[in-house]
């Protein structure tokens, strides 16, 4: 919008927040001199410049003895994929980051690669022969790579990215809290490098910096609490761990060691915020911004509350209600129109508002489905809502997924649940039409997350899913235990056929909710391997009120699970997974 006032950017050089030893991003896989300094460790040590040197010559050879530019790359192990990255870009590759490796996402990127590499079906490794070829810093402006976004309203797009991009943006996250983690040498993470939030905060940054980062992610709060507590840390991670932090660990050496916990992926509740605060001693700095944009913002909530703190070199300006910005982390010095709602604050920050592009017409009305998510965040009862938009027999309505407090968890055991979706349709009421009030509602512990940390559109409309049980209560949810009441009732349509005058509810229907529900508690995103010792030895009438009782033994990647009643057991069983994402 021509005439809207324009929030300069912070400029800064090149340098890094104090550190001698910043290596710009173009000479990490060149640069000579530098064959002690940490780069990553495993649980059997560590692993310095000269073996990195050595593993970017091997992955350089391998891809230089191949045809095609393009290869999708996904690797576990963060050093590896490190040096994948480099040996790729020194061959003259453009690697694709894979999010996962299930096989709709090879399907989907099939076509658009030349070839796989690493922990891929077919994918190509380091096969022993190093380069001979000489390493000149790579050009800025020519090397690329390609992620994916997390498809939260739809299919995956493609994002190229410059390396002058990438290496802006770890100049912008040293010279904002470079001071702040001066004297940090580990980073650890609970997030995927193959994601440009990963890739740039656990990977690029730390190889800049000097920063050692483990080879390895860290999968539970209880890692977290041992691991972190070793030495002066970083933690990289994201709404969806941050969200279930135990106040009952032991936290006191994490207190005293970690430097800084960065937050992205997402909006971190303030109760999140507050609660890791008080359990580490300082509130997540929660970071905003998307894979076409780079970083944008930052905030601590206790420091900051709601207000977003624009990152150094960032620009932006607000038109028509909407954010632009502008800075280095973009392809081109236009200004970028983002879809994120924002009300500016007198100190030259500002506040989300909601996404503009969530405006939906139910029969001919205007309904912000931003708008009820924020309504109904404000009510005592609840912690967190996502309205989604369902196809219904008469027409589209919306639904609700809601995270209740404590304080709400207990009104709805009391009152019941036709009484609680009143109470929240009641309270929506004073505001909104009645067209625009949720005709479904799921209440969960937490809301679903993918692999990236992303609450998706698909990952909340299968919630609403027939075949899915509607009623459905946690008694207990840990990182390993989980116990959840499910009421049977007749109207459900997975009775549908099974049989008609006698309905029994099928048996790969509860194996169904078995997997289902482990992934979601226990944040699985593998694929089943193997289903061993099913049994079912009661049927499940309608009217029952079972009880699922599920362990999850991360070590043996086995989920066990039995479904039990009143009437005593009815199925149990065990269900392997293969390693993550694979």
């Amino acid at each position: 919008m021509v005439g809207a006032p324009v929030y300069r950017r912070e400029e800064f050089g090149t340098g890094g927040g104090g550190l001698n030893d910043w290596i710009p991003l173009t000479e990490v896989g060149s640069r000579a001199g530098h064959a002690s300094r940490p780069v990553a460790w495993r649980t059997d040590g560590t692993l310095d410049g000269a073996a990195f040197s050595q593993a970017v010559a091997r992955w350089q050879g391998a891809f230089s003895g191949r045809n095609g530019k393009r290869w999708a790359l996904y690797l576990e192990d963060s050093f590896e994929f490190a040096a994948a990255l480099y040996g790729a870009w020194h061959a003259g590759k453009t690697p694709f980051l894979l999010g996962d490796a299930q096989p709709a996402t090879l399907s989907r990127v099939a076509g658009e690669v030349d070839g796989f590499a690493g922990d891929l079906p077919g994918g190509i490794g380091p096969d022993g022969a190093e380069s001979d070829a000489a390493r000149r810093p790579l050009e800025r402006d020519e090397v690329t790579v390609v992620m994916y976004t997390s498809g939260s309203s739809g299919e995956p797009t493609a994002i190229e990215k410059r390396l002058a991009q990438l290496d802006a943006e770890v100049h912008t996250l040293e010279h904002a809290f470079g001071t702040l983690v001066a004297d940090c040498r580990r980073v650890h993470a609970t997030v995927s490098h193959q994601h440009i939030y990963g890739l740039l905060f656990l990977v690029l940054w730390p190889l800049a910096a000097g920063r050692s980062f483990s080879a390895r992610r860290i999968d539970y709060p209880e890692q977290i609490a041992v691991e972190v507590g070793r030495e002066p840390s970083l933690l990289i991670s994201s709404p969806a761990h941050l969200k279930r932090l135990p106040a009952t660990l032991d936290w006191n050496n994490t207190r005293g060691r970690l430097r800084a916990v960065f937050s992205s992926g997402g909006p971190l509740p303030a109760e999140a915020a507050l609660h890791a605060a008080a359990l580490w001693g300082r509130a997540p700095i929660e970071v905003f911004g998307s894979s076409e944009t780079g970083g944008v913002a930052w905030r601590q909530r206790d420091v900051h509350g709601d207000a977003w703190q624009p990152l150094p070199g960032v620009e932006w300006r607000v038109d028509e209600g909407s954010l632009a910005v502008r800075s280095l982390h973009l392809p081109t010095d236009a200004w970028w129109q983002t879809s994120d709602q924002v009300e500016v604050q007198r100190d030259g920050t500002f506040v989300l508002l909601g996404r503009a592009d969530r405006i939906v017409k139910i029969e001919e009305k205007r309904v912000s489905l931003t708008a009820l998510e924020r309504h109904l965040t404000t009510l005592p009862d609840v912690a967190e809502a996502r309205v989604v938009l369902l196809p219904l027999g008469a027409g589209v309505r919306t639904g609700a997924v809601v995270v209740l407090t404590t304080e709400g968890r207990e009104t709805l055991q009391r009152v019941g649940r036709g009484a609680f979706n009143a109470r929240l349709r009641q309270s929506l009421g004073i505001a909104f039409e009645r067209i625009a009030l949720p005709r479904r509602w799921r209440y969960v512990d937490t809301l679903p997350v993918n692999a990236q940390g992303k609450t998706t559109q698909a990952s909340l409309l299968a919630l609403f899913d027939a075949s899915r049980p509607e009623h459905l209560r946690w008694l207990a949810r840990g990182t390993q235990e989980a116990t959840a009441e499910i009421e049977v009732h007749a109207g459900q349509a997975v009775f549908d056929g099974h049989f008609p005058g006698a309905p029994i509810l099928p048996g790969v229907v509860q194996l169904d909710w078995a997997v289902t529900l482990g992934q979601e508690c226990f944040g699985l995103s593998a694929s089943v391997r193997r289903i061993d010792a099913l049994k079912f030895q009661r049927p499940i009438l309608p009217g029952t009120v079972l009880k699922l009782v599920l362990q999850w033994h991360a070590t043996k990647r086995q989920l066990q699970f039995h479904l039990e009643s009143a009437a005593g057991l009815h199925a149990s069983g065990r269900v392997l997974f293969a390693g993550e994402h694979v």
